[in-house]
């Protein structure tokens, strides 16, 4: 298995470690249930599964459990 050769120095180190950010998630407010969620993600509201503001899948329906599973 290769390894380095020479000690990288703490600065290349560092260098290469400023890309490593929290990045802070972007919320949006779902148009037709009014429930702030993540966007570009379905969310439950009332038993149901909604994605840009349309209904995806009801609970208890045998698609949404296949949904769910997939």
């Amino acid at each position: 298995m290769p390894n380095p050769k020479r000690r990288h120095s703490q600065q290349r180190s560092a260098k290469r470690r400023t890309h490593y950010k929290a990045v802070e998630t972007t919320l949006s407010v779902d148009s037709t249930t009014g429930e702030t969620h993540v966007r570009h993600r379905a969310h439950v509201s009332e038993g149901k599964l909604f994605y840009k503001g349309k209904l995806v899948a009801e609970k208890g329906s045998a698609k949404s459990i296949i949904f769910f599973i997939v």
